[in-house]
């Protein structure tokens, strides 16, 4: 039977995505307001599904690598403070990222009295999401030196 690895390749073409769009925010809608985003029906959907994007995505790297860990969750909000606790992240930090989750299940059901707190939560959570993609890919650095495409290692 072959080796199956589960989402082989995933993850770094995850994380360039995640990476990619957070660069569009910043450009784009970093700098925006609540009034800016108020009164534009266009921005507020830009924002609210850049926003979501990222934090669908960084939810399934997150999963896949606990997957592969063999740690079950059984929320988004478990599979990213899950993921810091992987990295050494404190506990304050591991419930900042679930309350990312939380932020884009607010955005996913169109929960309109909360899309702005969930983008703005999203804009100040930068630096934290940032920091979690490089420990995502410093791991499969290392990952992919002691398992090459091969196979494990005999």
């Amino acid at each position: 039977m072959p080796d199956f690895r589960y989402a082989q390749g995933r993850i770094p073409e995850t994380v360039a995505f995640i990476s990619e769009e957070i660069r569009e925010f910043d450009a784009d809608y970093a700098e925006k307001t609540w009034k800016d985003y108020r009164d534009d029906r266009k921005l507020q959907k830009l924002m609210d599904r850049t926003v979501e994007n990222v934090l669908t995505a960084l939810v399934e790297v997150c999963g896949t690598i606990l997957s592969q860990e063999g740690t079950a969750v059984e929320s988004y909000a478990e599979a990213l403070s899950r993921s810091g606790k992987l990295f050494g992240f404190t506990e304050e930090e591991q419930q900042r990222l679930e309350k990312l989750a939380i932020q884009r299940n607010r955005l996913a059901h169109r929960y309109l009295d909360f899309r702005w707190q969930a983008v703005s939560l999203f804009s100040r959570e930068r630096p934290l999401v940032r920091r979690l993609l490089a420990d995502l890919l410093s791991r499969e650095e290392k990952r992919k030196d002691l398992f090459p495409p091969s196979g494990p290692r005999s």
